[in-house]
């Protein structure tokens, strides 16, 4: 039954009483002889009872007599000091004309602590109505040491009074511990000062790192260098992209005045993003209606990182800065707004401030919400229609086949803006093959083509090998005939043991049956490709580069080098240059053949050959060509 229910089963009787100076009076007082007790329930029937000891003449006036009631302001209640020493001055008189004195003890510290659902509205006095909606509480959070504390005397109190718990859920905190998980101690020397922190990294960097790195119940190994990755990772990304919406915006001047564009009418890129926004809204509000704030962070900062940042504003950069001001490019415009928004409103209950940053940069100029605060905005609202799984597989599945086509390129030193002629696609359900976005495939990993077949054996070379160790067991003197038979299997004798499972040899004129574990099937790149593969598709990259695509991929790296340098002057992104070019002639006719491709993309109003260094050049070598530019 868990520790709060093993303690409530032990549970012996609270004793209200502490014999101190310092806290909340027992508002009891009592005849000498204890016949006669009264309970005193607001400070307008102790001011009552004053004023009738006063008429006793136990107490020459009544130092609550400025009080008014009804009044709930906080000069009315700073009339009188209701502590120590000040309360025990006052003597009431009882019903039979006795004295009375208070009780001069004190209410447990816990029994304040218990009160809080009441006391923070002033209830019964006022707030009535506000008290009724919010209570009992949806969730408290504190350390599990106040199992026998506050979370007992909350509950112990609404009991009494209302035959009613005082929260719904508790989360009972973990302690915050070294990066090694020992705890933090100055002796020690491993004591991180949270002020410190804050100053460096700000306060959202650190809760968002220790929201989302463990379970607020869970211990947390704090680790300063996990908080400067948040910082960089997740807030680094949020607001580069932030900043590459309104540095576009801004030069269109968009401001959402636009009819917004139904989403059907869209790019299947706007689509897929806006699914996947609305599928993230449902998965985060699932969380936090769950008191699950961890898996929220991390739903959020993978959408950020992977599916915002790396995904769609990458694929979709041109469309924000080429072409005129239509329906395309207000398309992007509208879907990454409204991406945006979502993140400030369903991230900003754990990084509140950043958030808060981000949504009235975009409010202020588009003033589609109401209101002066994300903290006073809505929680966003899943639209059904827009989610589309079909779509998020399909996204899914195409992002998996540029990923194993990237790691390809990674491993083997071929520059991304090398094209290549193909890529060759063997998915495990054929079917699959309807759903996969070829453009995007050819744009994200630089090929001119796709293909696709059902079958891999003509992605690869297949072979059998012998299972040394199982067959060594099985037949001993016979492995080096064995090993040499397996050398002579054909292709077919491959698929034989593929399809079947088994496959035989002969060796000494006796007939082997080999299956299960006795072969492994070893999988060969064909020449001139390469492969990787997942557990459902199969990708094989044409890693053969001609002079063609040798050349393109010089201008693609010439076209960096000049944006590189646009970067480097502080050029506006809206400016155009002239680019003055000397060296390798080779090097030379390759600018010159691809001249319209690199003018369009560095907004080139010429590109123009010299016959010596031009002054104040910069050296562009590449391939074993060199030019000054």
């Amino acid at each position: 039954i868990g520790r709060f229910g093993n303690w409530l089963e032990n549970l012996v009787d609270w004793n209200l009483s502490r014999s101190r100076f310092w806290g909340i009076p027992i508002p009891i007082w009592c005849t000498e002889d204890r016949d006669e007790i009264i309970c005193i329930s607001s400070i307008e029937m102790l001011k009552s009872e004053i004023e009738k000891s006063v008429q006793a003449g136990f107490m020459n006036d009544n130092p609550l007599s400025d009080f008014v009631e009804k009044d709930f302001s906080k000069e009315n209640y700073e009339i009188f000091d209701l502590h120590r020493p000040y309360v025990d001055d006052i003597i009431l008189v009882s019903e039979s004309g006795k004295e009375m004195k208070r009780e001069t003890d004190l209410i447990d510290v816990w029994f304040d602590s218990g009160s809080m659902p009441y006391a923070q509205l002033h209830y019964p006095f006022e707030n009535k109505l506000a008290f009724d909606k919010n209570f009992p509480a949806d969730f408290i959070a504190e350390g599990v040491d106040q199992t026998r504390g506050w979370f007992f005397t909350l509950h112990a109190i609404s009991c009494m009074l209302f035959d009613s718990v005082a929260y719904k859920n508790v989360i009972s905190n973990g302690l915050v511990l070294d990066r090694n998980g020992n705890k933090m101690s100055k002796r020690l020397g491993n004591a991180i000062d949270p002020f410190e922190s804050i100053d460096k990294y700000g306060a959202d960097a650190c809760r968002w790192y220790m929201i989302s790195n463990a379970q607020p119940w869970d211990n947390l190994k704090f680790d300063i260098d996990g908080v400067e990755e948040v910082k960089r990772k997740f807030f680094g990304t949020l607001y580069n992209t932030y900043s590459f919406f309104s540095l576009y915006a801004n030069i269109d001047n968009f401001k959402y005045l636009e009819k917004t564009i139904p989403v059907k009418k869209r790019p299947v890129l706007d689509q897929w993003i806006l699914s996947e926004t609305n599928h993230l809204i449902d998965l985060v509000e699932g969380f936090y209606n769950n008191f699950e704030p961890t898996l929220a962070g991390r739903e959020i900062q993978a959408f950020v990182i992977d599916k915002l940042s790396n995904w769609y504003v990458r694929l979709c950069r041109r469309r924000f800065w080429k072409g005129e001001y239509d329906q395309n490019k207000i398309s992007a415009y509208q879907t990454l707004y409204d991406c945006l928004v979502v993140v400030a409103k369903i991230a900003s209950p754990i990084a509140p401030f950043f958030m808060e940053r981000l949504f009235l940069d975009l409010n202020r100029v588009s003033k589609k919400d109401l209101v002066d605060s994300v903290h006073l905005s809505t929680f966003p609202v899943v639209d059904g229609g827009m989610i589309n799984e079909g779509l998020e597989f399909n996204m899914a599945l195409t992002r998996d086949i540029c990923s194993l086509a990237l790691s390809i390129r990674k491993k083997e030193n071929i520059r991304v803006r090398q094209p290549l002629e193909s890529i060759a696609v063997c998915l495990n359900d054929s079917a699959l093959e309807r759903g996969v976005v070829v453009d995007l495939i050819k744009s994200e990993i630089n090929v001119k083509s796709v293909l696709f077949s059902t079958e891999s054996d003509g992605l690869v070379k297949k072979c059998l090998v012998p299972n040394f160790s199982v067959l060594g067991k099985k037949y001993g003197s016979l492995m080096r005939e064995i090993a040499s038979g397996v050398k002579l299997f054909t292709d077919v004798d491959v698929l034989t043991f593929i399809k079947d499972g088994k496959v035989s040899l002969f060796v000494n004129e006796r007939e082997l049956i080999l299956s299960g574990d006795d072969l492994v099937v070893k999988v060969e790149d064909l020449p001139g490709f390469l492969t990787a593969k997942n557990n459902r598709v199969l990708v094989s990259l044409n890693t053969s580069i001609s002079k063609s695509l040798l050349n393109e991929g010089f201008a693609r790296e010439f076209v960096n080098f000049i944006q590189g340098l646009r970067k480097d002057l502080n050029l506006v992104v809206t400016d155009t240059v002239s680019v003055v070019l000397f060296g390798d002639v080779g090097a030379v006719h390759i600018v010159l053949n691809h001249r319209s491709y690199i003018e369009g993309e560095v907004l080139a109003k010429s590109i123009v050959v010299s016959d010596k260094k031009p002054k104040n050049n910069t050296l562009f070598e590449f391939n074993n060509y060199k030019m000054y530019i």
